[in-house]
């Protein structure tokens, strides 16, 4: 059965794509958009650049930038930031000032663990997500 797959698939294709390389997320301030992902989501700051800022997320980079022009000046996706213990996660930043849309509160059961998840916005009016896969 294998032969005749191989057989019938000569071309197989393979991406280039190794990874995610950087994700940006739109902003109106950056000083405030800045002050926010690097104190109240403690992500390693990396650089600034002109109106824009980098910073560093599991090895992922994220450039905080306005929009360069109208049609670009829309929330973000949404991005969901893994955390280990999101009670723990969810209460320190609550008291740093983040503005919660819910409480931690599970999605889903697993076989092998629960997914748990809560939403918040970022400064610059974004959707964002930490989520924990509970084992």
């Amino acid at each position: 059965m294998l032969t005749i797959l191989l057989t019938i698939c000569k071309e197989v294709f393979v991406s280039e794509i190794t990874s995610i390389g950087q994700i940006a997320i739109n902003i109106k301030d950056t000083e405030r958009a800045t002050a926010f992902y690097r104190d109240v989501l403690g992500l390693r700051f990396l650089f600034p650049a002109g109106k824009m800022a980098f910073f560093d997320c599991g090895g992922v980079r994220l450039m905080l930038t306005p929009a360069e022009k109208p049609e670009f000046d829309h929330p973000s996706s949404i991005l969901y930031f893994k955390v280990a213990d999101l009670k723990s996660a969810f209460e320190r930043m609550k008291s740093a000032g983040a503005k919660f849309e819910d409480e931690p509160h599970l999605i889903a059961k697993m076989l092998d663990h629960e997914l748990w998840m809560c939403f918040f916005r970022d400064t610059e009016g974004n959707l964002l997500g930490l989520m924990s896969e509970v084992r």
